[in-house]
């Protein structure tokens, strides 16, 4: 029987792939258990000899300074009649007699033992696959639910839920497949790892195993997009300047694209050179099509682009993916029109700014559009420039220039001032005494554009500004409150 109990211990670590140890540390508690309820009161132990098998049962009592509990403690004298040389905490391990496992102590005991046996694979599962998160790895098809694939790993078992498959792509039980490891979640019912077919990493691990340069580390891929089973774009850089990127990763005639291709069942690869230049990788991002002009928004992450009526269609793709995409991939929002629209757009642009300097600026149609063709577009272009900026238009000097930026700080200034009149007075900044137009441009600088927010500062917020002394700012302060009504009965 003994000799059993080891065989059994050896075939279940086999069985379940874990450690005999473990198995025999787990029938050690099973029959602990079983014992407790035998010898009730007791600490009781077991332990099994892993040559022999032999399956031995010690009541364990513990030496303290004083005893709570009779049955399982003694005190330090008592211990030393024993064994002189006891100290407190000392364990002394008296041998009991076996126990016959009778019907509900060996179900007890099972339940234990498999108990312990699902912790250790949890365990073992979570252990071996957490660290390979993000590799390729193969396995075989073990069931198929409700469109969901179960996958046998070897060594555990993992999920393809259907989003992770690619389009139309079936799978049969006993069929090879070769998946990404997703993630592995250890849940209280028991670690789950979910691999996919789908996720961009499935790409750039693929390109990995198939460029000899991206394994080197000469190669490597910046960005990846991906519309799973119709159409993938990957960034590609090469630190070897004798390397090109994009052809290391096609290879001699496609081959190693087309490997790729093959496992991803015909999905479409665009390799494309990755630059830190945002305009010309969102032109080679949009490849093959062909592109006219590139308008960089840096302020709204935006750009615009503009292509012929015959390259439209395919600049944007089937069901806008190619645009999409290529979005994805640089990190800008793409906006595509084709040259007749964004020349009505540019001519709209031109217009709008002309008639603002017209006004603005109180100056003709044709130096307004002097100032436009020079990329002057908005007030702010001209009020907040270098002065040699304007002074370097033909036709232009110093003083010129200057005159044009305090007429476009000046319009600002009324703009932000008209905008920010009481309502209830009907007041603006420049209408309380002392205040200059100087001034008023500096309190719009801090955000103090209404008589109200004028009001409600400290003095210490606007005596630093430039030509302002303590006894103004107090001065214009008390001004905007009594405007304001602070001291209305």
């Amino acid at each position: 029987m003994n000799v059993q109990l080891l065989q059994v211990a050896e075939a279940v670590a086999r069985e379940k792939s874990v450690d005999r140890e473990l198995v025999i540390e787990a029938m050690e508690q099973a029959i602990r258990t079983a014992a407790r309820r035998t010898y009730t009161g007791k600490h009781v132990e077991a332990e099994m000899d892993r040559l022999t098998g032999e399956m031995k049962l010690f009541h364990v009592r513990t030496v303290v300074e004083e005893v709570e509990d009779e049955v399982n403690e003694l005190t330090l004298d008592e211990a030393r009649e024993i064994d002189p040389e006891a100290e407190i905490g000392t364990e002394f391990r008296e041998p009991l007699p076996p126990i016959e496992l009778g019907r509900i102590a060996a179900q007890t005991a099972k339940q234990v033992i498999n108990q312990k046996i699902r912790e250790a694979e949890r365990e073992r599962v979570v252990a071996e696959y957490e660290p390979r998160v993000g590799e390729l790895i193969t396995g075989i098809v073990k069931r198929v639910e409700r469109g969901n694939v179960y996958v046998d790993l070897g060594r555990g078992e993992a999920v393809m839920y259907r989003e992770d498959l690619l389009p139309r792509e079936t799978f049969r039980q006993g069929d090879r497949v070769r998946v990404y490891l997703r993630e592995v979640r250890n849940q209280p019912k028991g670690p789950l790892v979910f691999v996919s077919r789908s996720d961009a990493g499935m790409v750039l691990r693929l390109f990995e195993q198939e460029v000899p340069e991206i394994q080197d580390g000469i190669v490597s891929i910046q960005a990846i997009a991906r519309d799973p089973g119709s159409r993938s774009k990957i960034a590609v850089i090469s630190t070897d300047p004798a390397v090109d990127p994009v052809g290391a990763c096609v290879g001699m005639r496609g081959a190693r694209v087309q490997a790729v291709v093959n496992e991803l069942h015909g999905e479409k690869i665009d390799i494309i050179e990755w630059t830190d230049d945002p305009a010309v990788f969102v032109v080679n991002a949009l490849a093959p099509a062909e592109i006219e002009r590139v308008l960089v928004d840096e302020a709204r992450n935006t750009i615009e682009v503009a292509v012929n009526e015959d390259n439209l269609a395919m600049a944007i793709g089937r069901r806008g993916q190619n645009v999409r995409l290529a979005s994805e991939l640089t990190g800008w929002n793409i906006e595509i029109m084709s040259t007749g629209e964004e020349r009505e757009r540019r001519q709209e642009e031109i217009n709008q700014a002309r008639d603002v300097f017209r006004e603005a600026l109180d100056i003709d149609d044709d130096f307004a559009l002097v100032l436009v063709n020079e990329g002057f577009l908005a007030l702010e272009d001209l009020a907040y420039c270098a002065v040699e900026d304007i002074a370097s238009i033909e036709g232009l000097d110093a003083d010129i220039a200057q005159e044009l930026q305090k007429r476009a700080r000046n319009a600002l200034l009324d703009r932000a001032l008209s905008a920010g009149v009481d309502e209830a007075s009907g007041l603006s900044l420049l209408d309380l005494p002392g205040m200059t137009r100087d001034i008023a441009e500096h309190l719009a600088a801090r955000d103090i554009i209404t008589v109200e927010a004028l009001a409600d500062a400290a003095v210490d917020e606007i005596e630093d500004i430039e030509a302002l002394s303590k006894e103004q700012a107090e001065a214009l302060i008390l001004a905007a409150r009594e405007a304001s009504g602070w001291f209305d009965e």
